[in-house]
């Protein structure tokens, strides 16, 4: 039975907001490894996509099920709740891409879906309890990366406080394994939201009786993160690596250590978490544990600017969205 139109304008808005999102995302991922000249851009990416299409079929889609059906009242709802929700986020997600400032996708979902569903049905399809706890992990990941990531490198330099020169070489091979480890972590969250939305439209469009992710829809979604990876994300590696402060083998070592743990712990309980988030803070807080006057504080200041307005601002254009949708379909 072919799928009816709003579903695939539902799956292709789904794709398209996942390629944005793997654009951004890939210089989250690279950034500081390429900055540190441990590995070429081009063998980076690779490495970075080959370990997002193996993520989902090694750590589940836990990530998936809770942005599709942890949030939401996925039987109530309708398919133009859908479309409103990531034309307003791909928007969002365009603009902050345009000017390559590194914008948390994740948010812009949240208050894309949040925004669309508000002005459908006021609050009666939200599910408080899990929405409540996303919230809570977007609020607690930033402070967590940034404090984890300035006792790792204090523990770094005390372990290694007898080393010669030489350890940078150390620090350089290392990170094949740590941007291993963090690219992974996002093909087990970031790449998933897209899957929980295209597995929910299946559901409310009764192609689906349950909540389970098909293969084709996890092959389908992590190959257009793949795509964004390889073709985007340039401005914001430069932005990530290089505006904080000059980043060194061993920062780059103890960031990608640092993240890897913090989103890979988030995706084995099933939290969405973002990248972006999780990334700048652990840098910001392994260059306030080298030195405070490092860090280059007014970048920062406007990416944490983004953070805030990202939710509200999504929010307000899927609604919007949802407005016009409703009058002239």
């Amino acid at each position: 039975m072919p799928f009816p139109f709003e579903l695939l304008l539902v799956i292709l808005l789904a794709l398209i907001f996942e390629f944005i999102n793997g654009g951004q995302s890939s210089g989250n991922i690279v950034a500081t490894m390429i900055s540190s000249r441990a590995f070429p851009p081009r063998l980076a990416l690779s490495m970075t996509v080959l370990a997002e299409f193996a993520a989902p079929f090694l750590f589940g889609t836990r990530v998936a099920k809770t942005i599709g059906d942890g949030i939401v009242e996925a039987h109530a709802l309708t398919l133009k709740v859908l479309i409103a929700c990531l034309l307003g986020s791909i928007l969002w997600n365009a603009f902050n891409w345009l000017f390559g400032i590194p914008n948390s996708s994740t948010h812009s979902l949240v208050g894309g879906l949040l925004g669309s569903i508000f002005v459908a049905s006021g609050t009666n399809l939200i599910r408080f309890g899990g929405l409540y706890g996303v919230l809570l992990a977007l609020l607690l990941s930033p402070f967590i990366s940034f404090t984890t990531g300035f006792l790792v490198l204090r523990a770094i330099y005390f372990l290694t406080r007898n080393a010669t020169p030489r350890i940078n070489g150390f620090f350089r091979r290392a990170q094949l394994g740590t941007a291993l480890a963090l690219a992974f972590s996002y093909g087990a969250n970031d790449a998933q939201k897209t899957m929980g939305l295209i597995t929910l439209g299946l559901v409310i469009s009764g192609a689906l009786k349950d909540f389970t992710v098909p293969t084709w829809v996890i092959l389908l979604s992590i190959s257009s993160t793949a795509l964004g990876t390889l073709l985007g994300g340039w401005r914001s590696i430069r932005t990530l690596g290089g505006k904080f402060y000059k980043i060194q083998p061993v920062h780059s070592f103890a960031a990608q250590l640092t993240s890897g743990l913090v989103s890979l712990a988030a995706s084995l309980g099933g939290f969405p978490v973002s990248t972006s988030q999780v990334v700048s803070s652990s840098i910001i807080g392994i260059g306030a544990s080298e030195r405070l006057s490092k860090v280059r504080w007014g970048v920062a200041g406007e990416i944490i600017t983004t953070w805030i307005f990202t939710i509200p601002a999504s929010a307000a254009l899927s609604a919007l969205i949802y407005l016009a949708l409703n009058r002239w379909l």
